[in-house]
């Protein structure tokens, strides 16, 4: 397998690669973090294509592949928001969140954005520190009666 990747433009047609890789992401990438009960409220129990599809025509943002295969996403809007960042268990640990940050910091530049923001769980709060984010607050997000911990974070452009 290529240890290269590409980064493209989220298309329309991803969402059933991105709605895999947010599922597998929650339930098994954040095992350590948040309990099952968590991971349930906020992943879900199965994977809802439709409303996946819908998400995905209303967003912007990058996919991150190798061979072609998706392995990783982000979406950010023109204010420099990242809604959502995510890469496959098996891709962590090999650069990949680090070049889809890299893809939307340049894009949210590009287009006059002069701050990121991001509501990041436990899992991410590091990666994004590590990338000169900080942290603005700490906050509980509810989901489905469950209480999740994240942090709002913010990087300024230069």
């Amino acid at each position: 397998m290529s240890t290269q990747i590409h980064i493209r433009s989220l298309a329309p047609d991803d969402y059933s690669a991105v709605a895999r890789i947010f599922f597998c992401t929650v339930h098994e990438g954040t095992r350590t973090s948040y309990s099952y009960p968590q991971r349930l409220a906020w992943g879900g129990e199965a994977i809802d294509l439709d409303r996946w599809k819908a998400r995905v025509e209303a967003l912007y943002g990058f996919v991150a592949e190798t061979d072609g295969e998706p392995i990783g996403f982000i979406t950010i809007d023109r204010t420099g928001y990242v809604d959502l960042a995510f890469v496959l268990p098996s891709a962590s640990g090999r650069g990949v969140g680090r070049t889809l940050l890299n893809a939307a910091e340049d894009w949210a530049k590009d287009n006059g954005a002069t701050q990121l923001t991001t509501e990041a769980s436990l899992v991410a709060h590091p990666f994004f520190q590590k990338r000169g984010w900080v942290v603005v607050e700490e906050d509980n997000v509810e989901r489905k009666g469950v209480v999740l911990k994240r942090y709002k974070m913010q990087k300024d452009l230069a």
